[in-house]
């Protein structure tokens, strides 16, 4: 700082402060001679100052080191902590999205529809029949994997559907799943039953005769 330089009260005490700071350094500081002194007044061997030296320099680095690895590992738990607390999100969320899709709507029909709702059908046509179900609160822009489960009336699980979606565009979504009914198959009551992974969407019943 130049004299012909003014300073302000603020600035006057900073430096005080500052030059204080480097003076109580400078005294607590020791050279090597002062060391070398103080060690043969303990009567230390002076001529391993060298060394101590390098050890306290391998012990500082050590504590520095241990330090960052420290804040490493403190910053790597909370990225992981992060992760974790995305991935649980998303994970209820997809939960709590999946929980509200119900079926709106459901018939049973053959391959050709005629919008109408069968309550029996003939074994001896050998006739596919049709589950349509309209989803209801379907997720807008993904696919749900669906399934269905046709139980004659000895409550065998004769033919099982596992299928996915197309990529649902409207929130009202329908879907269908089928199964042949042939000549072996069971007289009487049938029952159909959908499913979103495992939580029951809708049932129906027919008669075979």
């Amino acid at each position: 700082i130049s004299m012909e330089q003014r300073l302000t009260k603020a600035q006057l005490e900073r430096i005080v402060a500052e030059v204080q700071k480097l003076s109580d350094r400078r005294e607590s500081e020791l050279n090597a001679t002062e060391v070398r002194e103080i060690l043969q007044e303990l009567n230390l061997p002076p001529e391993l100052l060298d060394e101590a030296m390098v050890q306290l320099s391998r012990s500082d680095a050590l504590v520095a080191q241990q330090r960052r690895n420290r804040w490493l590992i403190g910053g790597a738990a909370g990225v992981g902590a992060l992760v974790l607390s995305g991935i649980l999100f998303f994970t209820q969320y997809r939960q709590d999205t999946l929980s509200r899709v119900t079926a709106g709507r459901d018939r049973l029909t053959l391959a050709q529809d005629r919008g109408d709702n069968l309550s029996s059908v003939s074994r001896q046509a050998g006739e596919q029949v049709f589950y349509r179900i309209t989803l209801a609160d379907a997720p807008v822009g993904e696919k749900l994997s669906l399934s269905c489960k046709w139980i004659d009336p000895n409550g065998q699980i004769v033919h099982e559907n596992q299928y996915q979606t197309k990529e649902i565009t409207k929130s009202n979504w329908d879907t269908f799943c089928r199964h042949t009914i042939g000549a072996g198959d069971a007289i009487g009551q049938w029952r159909v039953e959908s499913f979103l992974g495992d939580r029951r969407l809708s049932d129906a019943t027919f008669d075979v005769k």
